[in-house]
């Protein structure tokens, strides 16, 4: 089996935290305590460990989590999303910057892609946000993607409640690509921002139509360089700003924000943010915001209850050995695949 070094890295770093702070019930007060106050490597080592698959880690993971604190600010969740090269990290360290300057504490989620061979991850973003990452009122984090849906990182929902706990009360979730199941983080944000490349397919053949439908903004990134650039970015705008004129009014809230962008103005990422940040402010005072929120924790339950129902099932004995001759007997026979697994389930029960 290939090894990977990020891998490895991860399970050394899992390690020292076992082994450094095999903690109590009480040790875990002192350590959620740690992390109020602000220190980012206490808050480091909790996530990591909430990153854990090992179920051994779950109570110390559940009961960290309960020691925390409700913020105490009201926090906005945003989720950035766009194909790779689009200039997600730039973009994101420059609203980040411009939220700091609002007086605000920033965490940035950065969902890396995993590898399907060796499940390791580049976990790179913390070098391309270098000014925001050394920032003090700041924290990056890059995440490794797994084999989750919608590029969000499994842990990425209790990651997001600890940051803000931690006191970073705006967070800023930036997701592996886009494709039908990058919904799946508009269920856990606030806002979900959509960027695209100029020039990147007419209508909704660059994208997918549902993410569209989710967006809450639209922005042709890289919107500047020679005035050719710029002309090409306002004509796919144009394209865009017509399929969705198409596409059914959203369910709440406001129509999209559409418009151009680049991530290397920061005076215009500036301008941006704030009007999201308006949107989010007119949201809170007509009950929307709290609507979608409590919406958020009704499908945070139901994926807490399917991983709690599957991984019971795996510990099942007698699981692995029926699960690799169900694997093994696939191919040679007739009964449908759905058939097949219920009748092992109804053995192992």
């Amino acid at each position: 089996m290939a090894k990977d070094p990020e891998n490895n890295a991860r399970s050394r770093a899992l390690r020292n935290i076992r082994t450094a702070r095999a903690r109590s019930r009480g040790d875990v007060h002192e350590w959620a305590d740690t992390i109020i106050q602000g220190d980012r490597a206490a808050l480091a080592q909790a996530i990591s460990l909430i990153e854990s698959r090992r179920e051994a880690d779950r109570p110390e993971v559940e009961a960290l989590l309960a020691a925390m604190p409700s913020p105490a600010k009201p926090t906005r969740r945003y989720g950035i999303t766009g194909v790779p090269g689009v200039g997600k990290s730039t973009w994101i360290e420059s609203a980040g910057m411009a939220l700091l300057d609002q007086g605000h504490r920033v965490a940035v989620l950065a969902v890396d892609p995993s590898s399907s061979r060796t499940g390791g991850s580049m976990l790179g973003d913390k070098t391309r946000m270098e000014v925001l990452a050394r920032h003090p009122k700041a924290f990056v984090r890059p995440s490794p993607a797994g084999n989750t849906l919608g590029g969000v990182a499994r842990a990425t929902h209790e990651t997001l409640l600890l940051c803000e706990a931690a006191g970073f009360n705006r967070v800023l979730i930036e997701t592996v690509g886009v494709g039908q199941s990058e919904t799946e983080v508009r269920r856990m944000t606030d806002a979900f921002i959509l960027l695209m490349l100029p020039g990147g397919g007419d209508g909704v053949q660059g994208i997918k139509r549902g993410i569209l439908e989710w967006a809450d903004v639209v922005l042709m990134n890289k919107a500047d360089g020679p005035a050719e650039q710029i002309d090409l970015a306002k004509s796919s705008l144009a394209a865009f700003r017509g399929a969705l004129a198409l596409m059914q009014p959203p369910l709440d809230g406001e129509p999209p924000l559409l418009g151009l962008s680049s991530g290397l103005d920061s005076d215009g990422v500036r301008t941006w943010m704030e009007q999201i940040e308006g949107r989010m402010e007119r949201a809170a005072s007509s009950g929307q915001l709290n609507d979608r929120r409590s919406r958020q924790e009704k499908a945070a339950l139901d994926a807490l209850l399917d991983r709690e129902i599957l991984m019971r099932m795996k510990s099942k004995p007698g699981f692995d050995q029926a699960w690799k001759q169900l694997q093994s007997e696939s191919h040679r026979t007739q009964s449908a695949a759905f058939d097949a697994i219920r009748r092992m389930l109804d053995r192992l029960d």
